[in-house]
């Protein structure tokens, strides 16, 4: 220590080693070395999850997807659905350059009415009602047919006959040889809501033959009770508007709900005198009333209307209006009454005005036909009457024709 080189090394590095100790004993506790903090972190923190591939999505799960209230419907109706081909005769008049001689009364005698039978194609719809091969249809697509075939879903073809047929209604029914075949539930027309869904099931266009299945259209239901009175000697009354697109050879096919039930038949389009296919609006007989008239062909093989109403009747003018005292014409005045009739026992009098049947506006006599048209011998009508200037409602009872 005598050397003053060696003491002066020593006197310099004491402080240097203070300072290093006390350094180190006042560094800041969370902070490692990197190799530290990365191996703390792998043996503290958890193990973060795999990332897995998501499946692809599978056919099928679209499929399921994709199915809605409509689509299971048609699932459930399109086997039910048939297309007919009928042969039918028409009498058709013979026309030519002296028809205008021929067709006077006095030629008729000689030449006769110069009428000849045709024998004519036509094509429609119809669905399967009962499981052993009844199928309804229109009347005028299979009333006057003398050959029928019904088509099925998948192509297979068979002969069917015509059990019954109403002209009136337009609604006949036909019946298959099967067993367990496809059947439709019949729904209750009487509780169509306007606006629900409808599913137009048919034949348009022969399209069934193209490929030996249904074609479906889908709408609302537009309006109910349409009355749209006699046409071509047929009444067509309560009737189910629909937009769903109805075309030729749809007549006879389904209208569906929602639910898969059916709640009409497809009968009428309306074209508005411009052609004669869809432009809008299609209407369809209740099945409630199909029902009721199926039973009855079932039976009978027609649908018995020997009614009367006892009285007859015609159309208020202005001036029997004016002579009345009505204040625009309006009704049917009751022209004639027969002796003991349901009209006498109503109270009915020869010059009453009846306006109103169960509360609907008569406008015509028509609106009184048509309403018996579905009526039955003891059913009633609730008749508002005019009369002297005073309205009062009788009920009357209508009976078979004698």
């Amino acid at each position: 220590m005598n050397n003053p080189y060696v003491r002066l090394i020593v006197i310099l590095g004491i402080p240097l080693l203070i300072g290093l100790g006390v350094g180190y004993a006042v560094r800041p506790s969370g902070i490692e070395p990197a190799h530290a903090q990365e191996h703390t972190a792998a043996q503290i923190l958890p193990a973060a999850p795999a990332q897995q591939e998501k499946p692809a999505q599978t056919s099928d799960d679209i499929a399921v997807s994709r199915q809605n209230s409509i689509t299971r419907a048609v699932f459930k109706i399109s086997p039910t659905v048939v297309g007919i081909n009928v042969i039918a005769v028409q009498q058709v008049q013979y026309r030519d350059p002296f028809s205008q001689y021929f067709d006077d009364p006095f030629f008729k005698q000689f030449f006769g009415d110069r009428t000849f039978k045709q024998e004519v194609k036509g094509l429609g719809s119809g669905f399967i009602i009962s499981a052993d091969g009844y199928i309804v249809t229109n009347d005028h697509v299979a009333g006057n047919a003398t050959d029928i075939t019904v088509t099925l879903v998948g192509g297979k073809q068979m002969k069917a006959k015509l059990i019954g047929t109403d002209p009136t209604s337009d609604v006949c029914l036909l019946k298959v040889d099967g067993t367990r075949l496809p059947s439709v539930n019949m729904g209750n027309s009487d509780d169509v809501m306007i606006g629900e869904w409808a599913i137009a099931f048919g034949n348009p266009f022969g399209l069934f033959e193209i490929n030996d299945k249904p074609t479906v259209t889908v709408g609302v239901v537009s309006s109910t009770g349409m009355k749209l009175g006699q046409l071509e000697n047929r009444f067509y009354r309560d009737m189910i508007e629909t937009d769903a697109a109805i075309n030729g050879g749809n007549s006879g096919g389904p209208l569906v709900n929602s639910a898969g039930d059916v709640i009409g038949m497809n009968t009428l389009i309306y074209t508005g005198g411009q052609s004669n296919t869809y432009i809008g609006y299609g209407f369809a007989i209740p099945i409630n009333k199909i029902k009721k008239i199926v039973a009855e062909l079932k039976q009978k093989g027609k649908v018995s209307r020997d009614l009367t109403a006892g009285f007859d009747w015609q159309a208020v003018d202005v001036r029997i209006a004016r002579y009345l005292g009505l204040q625009k014409p309006e009704g049917i005045i009751v022209s004639d009454i027969k002796a003991n009739g349901p009209a006498v026992k109503a109270g009915i009098r020869v010059g009453d005005v009846v306006l109103e049947a169960n509360g609907e506006k008569v406008k015509s006599g028509d609106d009184i036909l048509s309403m018996m048209m579905d009526m039955s011998p003891g059913d009633a009508i609730t008749l508002k009457i005019y009369r002297e200037r005073k309205s009062f409602e009788t009920k009357l009872v209508l009976e078979k024709t004698e």
